[in-house]
């Protein structure tokens, strides 16, 4: 993973908002439709070329594929493993995800804000082009949090089919651009399993299924970095603690699952692996998100090269200051998110630069990475801002960084004079 030697690079944190044709191609599949899949893997390998150019022209140091494969960021996942199968919710049955712990406390909190927001929201930033109309009536159909989960139907196994062609599609778009790394996400054991059904048929405890899933996922890590590519997890360890108040307990919680997490990632060099450590990306209050300085230390054991969290948030951005009395460990790297993608205002360039120099100052220069608090369309159907603002905003990080680096690299040149 390369480091900031001689500027502030840049990144993101993973989904990007897909190309119209892929959006189009996503919607038949979810529909049902039939869909020829040569024609479906060539839409996907066109999208992915055009993001990662976009992202290079744009500014991004280290640019990924956009998760433009998937249809989200975490379910992605069970249409590689075997032994999984994936399964609608009908009206009215409990989902798992409801009860993690930001979302299900706000909606107690503020239900006249989440009784309008989601029906307003959830497609406001798609294409005009794109009719959402029969997607709308099948989740009406259903009942709005009817999501796809998964129920295991025999012991887990990996597929390596689809990693091979995101590793593939990849590497051929980043072919003649100038990019300093590029990642790939991947989710983590213990942000998958917190929805699957049935694991008692089949493993003798959650926990036993969740290190069975670290097995797995090994998998997948492996085939990333032996690529040359950087792994980024997604939420690691965090959802074990979205139903917990008690920060004794919380504590507790992301301690067993980082040691998940580290035994997933044993044989996988630290040095290409980054984490996003993620708040929610939604543009909604925020108001339960842990602070991090009750989770930093723990972040910390991690057997990661970079640690990625949000700090452009409202509710995060103060919290550069936990840096002065937390020691970042030799040899690693933060990545802070310092624009935020919940909403169409686009940062200045002036105040990126500022956010860099306040952890800068704190870990040194070239332990920072400028990244984005959260991806910008964690399912094909939901962007966060509006696409045009997705790149200015990613202008405007890039224009930041060589602000800062202008700045921080000035100010070295001085005092060695």
């Amino acid at each position: 993973m390369n480091r900031s030697t001689d500027r502030i690079l840049t990144t993101h944190s993973g989904s990007l908002v897909r190309t119209l044709a892929l959006i189009e191609a996503m919607k038949t599949r979810t529909l049902g439709k039939p869909i020829d899949e040569n024609e479906f893997q060539e839409t996907v390998t066109a999208g992915i070329a055009e993001v990662v150019r976009r992202q290079v022209e744009a500014g991004v140091d280290v640019p990924n594929d956009g998760e433009y494969p998937r249809r989200d960021f975490r379910t992605y996942i069970g249409e590689r493993i075997v032994g999984l199968e994936r399964v609608r919710l009908q009206k009215g049955e409990e989902n798992p995800d409801d009860n993690f712990r930001g979302p299900k406390g706000e909606w107690e909190m503020f239900p006249g804000f989440y009784s309008q927001y989601y029906a307003a929201a959830q497609f406001t930033w798609l294409p005009v082009e794109v009719d959402m109309s029969e997607i709308e009536a099948m989740r009406s159909a259903r009942g709005f949090n009817s999501a796809m989960v998964y129920k295991l139907v025999g012991p887990i196994s990996y597929d390596d089919t689809a990693v091979k062609l995101d590793i593939a599609n990849l590497r051929a778009a980043l072919n003649g651009l100038d990019a300093s790394d590029a990642f790939i996400s991947a989710v983590t054991p213990t942000n998958m399993t917190r929805q699957d059904q049935n694991v008692l048929d089949f493993y003798d405890s959650m926990e036993a299924y969740q290190y069975a899933m670290a097995d797995v996922m090994r998998e997948e890590y492996k085939a990333i970095t032996d690529a040359g590519f950087i792994l980024q997890l997604d939420r690691p360890a965090q959802d074990p603690t979205y139903q917990l108040e008690d920060d004794a307990e919380i504590a507790k919680a992301l301690e067993a699952a980082i040691e998940i997490e580290n035994y997933a990632l044993q044989g996988i060099p630290p040095e290409q692996v980054r984490l996003h450590w993620c708040g929610g990306s939604s543009n909604r209050p925020h108001l339960n998100n842990i602070p991090m300085g009750k989770v930093a230390k723990s972040m910390l054991k991690l057997n990661v090269g970079a640690y990625g969290f949000e700090a452009a948030s409202p509710r995060h951005e103060h919290e550069f200051r936990i840096w002065e009395d937390i020691k970042l460990p030799e040899g690693k790297i933060i990545v802070p998110g310092l624009i935020t993608q919940s909403t169409n205002v686009v940062e200045h360039p002036e105040l990126v630069a500022w956010r860099i120099r306040n952890f800068a100052e704190l870990v040194g220069r070239e332990n920072v990475i400028a990244g984005v608090d959260c991806g910008f369309s964690q399912g094909w159907d939901h962007p966060r801002t509006h696409s045009d603002v997705q790149w200015a905003k990613l202008r405007a990080l890039g224009e930041g960084a060589a602000i800062a680096s202008a700045d921080l690299w000035k100010k070295s040149s001085v005092t060695a004079s």
